[in-house]
């Protein structure tokens, strides 16, 4: 088993760095896969990172490449590739790439992550991060004292409103249909609000605006004026290639705590890609040391007794 990597890490966000950095420090020998080049998650398309502890007002760019230096100063090696298939063995696994090739692994730890579903109207992707958010935690407080509008109909968007309600002179809460999927005491508490406006029924069909977003149209052609428009129509965990290898959840999130621990001995998730509340930078790194730490446990534990 010489010839086996220790940890095989999946994505280089956040999560995948942190678990690089930890293994590494362990003495494990481990190796990155990223499908892009010196790729470092959806970080990279923060224009401004404020809720980093130690780090406030970095960009995410900035933010992405400190975390990638770290990694690449203790030696951890990094490979393009998109591992499409997992085979469980006896002693580890073997994850198969879209181009044939195929890496022999005492551990994976899976970190490609979560993207947020789009809206698919005109303006989206010409103001994201220029007036279009994902996330109202990370950026709502950019347009505190501003207008907002946060678009979906789930939990996720209500909260999303509420909290910008707090922020916010007025959040317009737009959603194509006329009941919500999310709760009602989250409804409720929203229709209390002076400063927010529900507008259901209503679906977007262009975002407008010059340096940054001015306005959202809606198909029934109302404008809606606006400097920021909150997306939050869910997330796609990227884990296609885990069914039938992992147990996921209904979402198609890897179940998994905090420790990384899935259904399958060896096998470590951490960052988005599984079940957690709060999906931020933070709890990536987090997530990424835990399955790291786990990693290292199951190797001394399965290997080296």
């Amino acid at each position: 088993m010489d010839d086996k990597l220790d940890v095989l890490i999946i994505g280089s966000g956040p999560a995948g760095l942190s678990a690089a950095v930890y293994a590494k420090r362990a003495g494990l020998n481990a190796l990155v896969i990223e499908k892009e080049y010196r790729g470092t998650g959806q970080i990279a398309e923060s224009d401004q990172v404020d809720n980093y502890l130690g780090l406030p007002k970095i960009n995410g760019y900035d933010l992405g490449e400190a975390f990638l230096k770290h990694a690449q100063e203790l030696g951890v090696q990094f490979q393009e590739g998109v591992a499409d298939i997992f085979q469980k063995n006896e002693d580890g696994w073997t994850v198969h790439f879209a181009d044939g090739q195929a890496i022999n692994t005492k551990t994976v730890i899976y970190c490609a992550g979560a993207a947020h579903r789009r809206l698919g109207v005109e303006g989206e992707e010409e103001f994201a991060g220029k007036g279009v958010s994902y996330c109202a935690v990370c950026d709502g407080a950019f347009y505190r004292g501003k207008e907002t509008a946060v678009i979906g109909g789930g939990d996720t968007a209500l909260g999303d409103a509420l909290y910008l309600s707090d922020l916010c002179d007025k959040v317009y809460l737009i959603h194509r249909r006329e009941q919500f999927r999310g709760a009602a005491s989250f409804v409720q508490q929203l229709r209390e609000k002076e400063n927010v406006e529900i507008l259901t029924s209503a679906v977007p069909s262009k975002i407008v605006g010059e340096q940054t977003v001015t306005a959202l149209e809606l198909k029934d052609g109302r404008s809606i004026p606006v400097n920021g428009a909150f997306v939050a129509v869910g997330m796609q965990p990227q884990t296609e290639p885990l069914l039938g290898v992992v147990d996921l959840d209904e979402a198609g999130y890897v179940i998994a705590d905090e420790t990384g621990i899935t259904s399958e001995p060896g096998f470590f998730a951490a960052g988005d890609v599984r079940t957690k509340a709060l999906r931020q930078v933070v709890t990536a790194v987090s997530d990424g040391a835990n399955a790291a730490v786990s990693a290292m446990e199951y190797i001394r534990n399965i290997f080296y007794e």
